[in-house]
């Protein structure tokens, strides 16, 4: 045996050896070769041209541009920095053609040597450059469904984040703002919803970084929830890329079930001089509509009748003389106005001033902003300060480094709005009757119908929070080979959230308790390691190749303290160290996530495309058996407009049809343990510490995976001035991350597992059109339109939203109402008539039925642009039909009596039935039989379906010989609204809020402000 294995070494040995002889032979060989070549064939040079191309309009260098001879074979690419050179035969002067996809083609005359050349973009939106995940690809080149949205189209809406000025912006996605209050959550949904406990909300990139969207708010406001992407300003946005697709969002694996937005910052330009930029703008807000109460008169004469309805005696009814016992007549009911006392017009304004530029070797972005915005609800403030720096430097010719860096503090005064009476600012003005005093005799404050004074919530709301967070990452790069290139970067997302809240004794909470105060600290960190390598190479101009390979590793950090004290010695004492009690808890959580990622494409011809893609992802979150997933896709294309029998046609300017197919997985929204058996510690047994157990572990717990095809057809007509995209999907989704219930006696009250399916199936279409460009005069118009349609596939256990009208079913769609139907209202008794769905004479849950759902049938927008010489003018429409919305402040406010001195009544009760032979769908009031006691009802359930004036913009930029005799580069003055004009069917003031920010819930109106309506002049300068 020890001879066998001397006997292999000295074979291993000796192979080595003789490799490594032949290989420096080989390499010697090489090496040798060109010297041969040249000593036996020696070119004949007679000139050497150096030269560098760049954009006509941006003066960036241009790489990969062709340079060719004209009538030669010599042919050279313009390098990353936009150089080339010859050492050439030819004499001077001679013709260089040069060609880039997306520029004119340019051929002139050199007849020296250096030379700088421009080449001009070919106004096209074809040549637009699309940020992808991991790159940028051309438009006309694009396999997958991705929508790109430049900043500029959408900075002047007046909202606190980015997200929300994407409404009505690109086809399949829908944008609903849940409340008036800015700063707040939102619906975002990129192709319908997948998951019911999981999270539905898109991946969100930031320049490579991969940021936080869910909220860390602890403190409640009822419901609602602060928005973490309002942390980002949206004068820093450069563009926006929307990936709809698997084609497009595999790459992202386990997180790209939902889609994923990038979004790309500003930076500088190389070789320009500094840009000094300063944008401003003020304006108002107001409450466009407000609810509709009756009058303390009306009201009085509507709990008078109910009284008569019930059959009780006259003599006994609530508003009858003082003298009498009662409290006086109707008609001698006052009417307070608590609507008109919280609601104010709001004052906006913004402030963002950037430097940028560069030099051959570095180029830079500077940006500070401020914004300011007062809801139009009392008490409720938003102010944004953020600071950004990016930053790229070229050590050489091969290697470069750079950074991205945004550091903002947001700050919020906060109200409770939503659901519940203690402490609901709006509630107390929205529910407390009209007939109630604001104060008592004696001048002190009136509490009424459970709800705490208004006057002290207005004076004594103490509730805010203040978001200090960093976003940024540092990379490098260099160029391994002229066609390969490889990068490395980290980056991090840092959040500190502080929160606070004071309840004195003037309100019902702080009364309770002898004041009541809370402190919340959070942090977030996302931090993320990357490596690429990506490798381009064309081929004889007929044959493209690309490929990416690279991994990730990332971990995220959840870090929380609450305190809370009570009985203070006095109000003027709110910090909890002052309490006589106090309580307090703490935790974290974090997760790990290991990827491998790749990506090859190939292009022949600009004519025929492929793409695969395929991530593996390892998550922490998931059991020891199954922490790997794997997403693999592919996209196909046909670009017919290069065909021969087309390509000459003055018809189609595009015509393009792709295809693709693959599967992305989701787990984000479920908790960082979730998989495993997790005890407890602080068990009080008989006054002494113990744990417990109190989380069952999951082992085979595993990703949500979404499996989803397209078929596309891009189209463009008469040189792009007509265009359509046309995209057909359909998504289905396994696996769903479910909170299942557990029975009693297992001591645990439930378990994630993978159980359910759910699919979506949709159409999206967008037309882009270049109406009139003549005179000076110039109108475009772009419109989107998508329908999505939702449905539980598999569902073992019908689950119950938080609100009682919204059901999760199989066989229907998410966010469907299953409420009691009412068919009609009794025109001889005034009784209202529900269908008996099991006929069994009785009215119990069996009864409730489908009735409409909150998602729409179709959605999308309408875009305007118009220019006059130095005038502009944009408007943008965003609309949805066939959904619906639960009205639950009509339940409160239409109570037939039931509810007394305890609630508002509206002006919709007056349509009551009061005598045979009346027609209506409002009830003879009464506190009896099921008229106003049955939940949930369809009486109130309403058509949703709306069309908004979203944003209105008007501008005026100076004239090029104003601009020279001011010494300036450019300015635009402006003047612009949103929300102007709302057609809706909804009695409500908005169809479009919702009373929480709770993913399961949509469609569900209660005690929430409205959108505002806005108007606001700014301007634009640019030195």
């Amino acid at each position: 045996m020890q001879n066998f294995q001397k006997a292999v070494r000295l074979f291993t040995a000796e192979a080595f050896t003789r490799a490594r002889f032949h290989g420096w032979a080989v390499a010697l060989l090489f090496s040798l070769l060109p010297a041969l070549l040249r000593a036996q064939t020696k070119p004949l040079i007679n000139s050497t041209l150096t030269g560098k191309v760049v954009d006509a309009t941006t003066k960036e260098p241009l790489p990969g541009v062709v340079v060719h001879i004209k009538g030669t074979t010599h042919t050279v690419q313009t390098d990353d920095y936009g150089k080339f050179d010859f050492v050439t035969g030819q004499k001077f002067p001679y013709t260089l053609q040069l060609s880039l996809l997306g520029y004119e083609k340019l051929e002139l005359d050199v007849s020296s040597s250096p030379v700088t050349l421009a080449l001009r973009e070919v106004a096209s939106e074809l040549n637009t450059v699309v940020v992808v995940g991991y790159g940028t690809q051309s438009k006309k080149n694009l396999l997958g469904a991705v929508s790109a949205v430049k900043a500029d189209e959408i900075r002047n809406k007046p909202v606190a984040s980015f997200d929300q000025q994407l409404q009505g912006k690109a086809a399949g996605v829908q944008v609903s703002a849940g409340t008036g209050v800015p700063g707040d959550g939102l619906f975002f949904r990129i192709r319908g919803s997948t998951s019911i406990n999981a999270s539905n909300d898109p991946l969100y990139v930031v320049d490579g970084v991969f940021i936080n969207n869910s909220s860390l708010q602890k403190i409640t406001t009822q419901g609602q929830a602060n928005n973490p992407l309002a942390d980002i300003n949206p004068a820093d946005i450069e563009s926006i890329s929307i990936l709809k697709d698997a084609e497009a969002t595999a790459i992202y694996g386990a997180r790209g079930a939902n889609g994923v937005i990038l979004i790309t910052t500003k930076r500088g330009a190389f070789n320009s001089r500094p840009k000094v930029g300063f944008s401003v703008y003020g304006g108002a807000a107001w409450a466009p509509e407000l609810w509709e109460l009756l009058t303390g008169p009306e009201h009085a004469t509507i709990i008078n009748e109910a009284w008569a309805n019930d059959g009780k005696p006259f003599a006994t009814r609530p508003f009858r003389p003082v003298s009498e016992g009662g409290r006086g007549t109707p008609e001698e009911q006052p009417t307070y106005d608590r609507l008109h006392d919280i609601f104010r017009t709001g004052y906006l304004q913004n402030y963002d001033v950037s430097v940028s530029g560069g030099n051959d070797k570095t180029r830079y972005y500077i940006g500070g902003g401020y914004n300011s915005q007062q809801a139009t609800l009392k008490t409720n403030d938003f102010q944004r300060a953020s600071f950004k720096v990016n930053l790229d430097q070229r050590i050489n010719d091969v290697v470069r480094i750079g950074t991205s860096n945004s550091l903002a503090r947001t700050r919020r005064t906060n109200a409770r709005v939503g659901d519940g009476p203690q402490g609901g600012i709006l509630q107390a003005a929205l529910h407390t009757p009209t007939y109630l005093p604001k104060f008592n005799p004696d001048g002190s404050y009136g509490k009424w119908a459970g709800f705490d004074n208004l006057d002290v919530l207005i004076n004594n709301t103490d509730m805010h929070s203040t978001s200090l967070r960093y976003i940024g990452n540092i990379y490098g790069e260099a160029d391994l080979l002229k066609t390969l290139k490889f990068r490395s970067s980290f980056s991090i997302d840092y959040n500190n959230y502080e929160e606070f809240e004071y309840w004195n004794r003037l309100t019902n909470r702080g009364s309770a308790n002898g004041g009541l105060g809370t402190s919340s600290i959070s942090t977030y960190l996302i931090w993320s390691a990357e490596q690429t390598l990506t490798f381009a190479k064309q081929f004889d101009r007929n044959h493209y190749f690309s490929a990416l390979a690279g991994n990730s590793v990332q971990g995220a950090v959840d870090q929380q303290t609450q305190t809370q004290g009570t009985n203070f010695p006095n109000d003027d004492y709110r910090y909890i160290a002052s309490a006589a009690t106090t309580t307090g808890t703490s935790n974290r959580s974090r997760y790990n996530l290991l990827s491998f990622f790749s990506r090859l494409g190939y292009n022949y011809k600009g004519r025929y495309f492929a793409e695969v893609n395929f991530r593996a992802d390892a998550s922490s979150k998931f059991g020891e058996n199954n922490q790997w997933g794997y997403f693999p896709s592919a996209g196909v294309a046909w670009r017919i407009k290069e065909e021969n029998f087309l390509k000459g046609s003055s018809l189609f300017s595009d015509l393009k049809i792709k295809a693709s197919a693959g599967l992305t997985g989701n787990q984000n929204g479920i908790g960082n343990y979730a998989a495993r058996g997790l005890w407890g510690a602080g068990q009080n047994y008989l006054e002494n510490p113990g744990t417990a157990p109190v989380q069952l572990a999951n082992p085979d717990l595993k990703w949500e995976t979404t499996r989803q095809l397209n078929l596309g057809v891009d189209a463009g007509f008469l040189k792009d001035r007509l265009s359509f995209e046309l995209n057909l999907y359909s998504k289905y989704t396994t696996d769903l991350l479910l909170s299942v219930p557990l029975a009693p006696t297992t001591g645990y009250g439930s378990i994630i597992r993978n159980e359910g399916e759910i699919s979506n199936k949709g159409i999206e279409l967008g037309i882009s059109s270049l109406n009139i460009d003549q005179g000076g005069f110039r109108w475009q118009t772009a419109f989107n339109i998508a329908r999505n349609v939702n449905r539980i596939e598999k569902l073992n256990t019908p689950i119950d939203a938080s609100y009682n009208a919204i059901r999760m079913v199989q066989g229907y769609s998410l966010n469907t109402y299953f409420v009691y139907k009412q068919l009609y209202v009794d025109p001889q008794t005034g009784d209202a008539v529900y269908e008996d769905v099991n006929k069994d004479g009785k009215l119990t849950a069996a009864d409730r039925q489908a009735v409409g759902t909150a998602l729409p049938d179709f959605f999308g927008g309408l875009n305007n642009t118009l220019s006059y010489k130095g005038f502009d003018l944009s408007f943008l429409f965003s609309f949805q039909f066939g959904n619906h919305v639960y009205n639950n402040n009509r339940f409160f406010h239409e109570s037939g009596g039931t509810r007394d001195d305890r609630r508002a009544i509206n002006k919709n009760q007056l349509n009551r039935w009061q005598k045979p032979g009346d027609v209506t769908d409002v009830p003879r009031v009464t506190t009896t039989g099921v008229n106003y006691t049955l939940s949930p009802s369809s009486r109130f359930l309403e058509d949703g379906s709306f069309v908004r004036l979203n944003t209105l913009n008007l501008g005026y930029t100076l004239p090029p010989a104003a601009l020279k005799r001011l010494g300036i580069a450019s300015l635009r003055v402006y003047v612009a609204g949103s929300n102007l004009w709302l057609w809706k069917k909804y009695s409500g003031p908005d169809p479009e809020i919702n009373v929480t920010a709770n993913p399961s819930v949509l469609g569900y109106d209660l005690g929430t402000p409205p959108i505002p309506r806005t108007v606001q002049a700014g301007f634009n300068l640019t030195l």
